[in-house]
């Protein structure tokens, strides 16, 4: 695990600073500082000490078999077998190395230590002093609402722009594609046609394929989105309305908006930007053709 590139965050308990590393939704405490709060000069020997301990071996081992594909079961008995004996020592990375583990990380360098997954850190924390894992705990969750405030406010803010500039997007489609003839159905057909644009454009599916795809999730495509997809697509509606205004085709305007799309996501998020739009602009074009119905087309016809 490179932490360097991950998202660090230090809380206080009880007078000790804890640093806490988060990486793809999971967060590791770091043990070191846990055990300064028992013993300032002597933290590794504190975790070595807590390794040695056939419960441990026995917890860590668990852990690793819920969570961990590629844990290595042949040497966690060998180590479990020798646990608790005069002679075991085990340091975190000779458990990393011999098994496989995940749970347990070993950095060096100026802000090296050793961090556990949160789950790990807590069973450490209940070793060291159960007072001391509480009040870890009510910090950890502390931490954790006010993130989850945090995003929740700026996940609303993009909803919104997203909304505002639907509005603008709707407008330019009024006024530019639907001809006075048109029955409500086709206007209404007419809304939803260019709103699968900017789906298809930014999801890389259209909200039908999203719903038959996802039949137990409630909402809408929109309502499931990252903050930077809201973002990218408040962005991408006020073009489309311009696109629109231009004369510009359905087709062309899928390809620029998809290629924008991209560059936009790939500016505000430098990791598994690919996997959120990995189709190429002109098979999109192509699936949002094929679900038109027989004779509609897009643009200005």
């Amino acid at each position: 695990m490179n932490m360097a590139k991950d998202k660090k965050t230090t809380i206080s308990v009880q007078g000790t600073a804890i640093a806490i590393v988060s990486q793809h939704q999971e967060d590791y405490i770091c043990l070191t500082d846990i055990a300064r709060h028992r013993k300032t000069d002597r933290s590794d020997d504190l975790i070595r000490n807590w390794l040695r301990n056939r419960n441990t071996v026995e917890f860590l081992g668990i852990w690793e078999q819920l969570h961990n594909s590629g844990f290595n079961p042949v040497e966690f008995d060998g180590i479990r077998m020798q646990a608790g004996l005069n002679s075991f020592a085990l340091t975190p990375k000779q458990w990393i190395e011999k098994t496989g583990a995940r749970g347990i990380v070993s950095r060096t360098g100026r802000y090296g230590g050793t961090y556990a997954h949160k789950d790990i850190a807590f069973e450490f924390a209940s070793w060291v002093s159960v007072e001391f894992k509480l009040y870890l705990i009510k910090e950890f969750q502390r931490l954790k609402e006010d993130e989850n405030r945090r995003l929740s406010l700026v996940w609303n803010l993009n909803r919104t722009l997203a909304k505002l500039n639907y509005r603008i997007h709707t407008d330019a489609i009024k006024d530019h594609l639907i001809p006075a003839a048109l029955t409500p159905a086709q206007i209404s057909y007419t809304y939803a046609n260019e709103a699968d644009v900017l789906n298809v454009a930014l999801f890389g599916q259209t909200a039908g394929q999203w719903r038959a795809a996802t039949p137990n999730m409630d909402g809408n495509i929109r309502d499931h989105a990252a903050i930077e997809q809201l973002l990218v697509l408040a962005n991408i509606e006020g073009m489309n309305a311009e696109f629109i205004r231009m004369g510009l085709s359905q087709p062309d305007r899928l390809i620029r908006l998809n290629q924008i799309a991209i560059r936009q996501l790939q500016s505000l998020t430098s990791r598994d930007a690919a996997k959120v739009l990995d189709s190429k602009p002109e098979s999109i074009a192509k699936r949002l053709e094929e679900k038109r119905p027989h004779g509609k087309r897009g643009g200005r016809e």
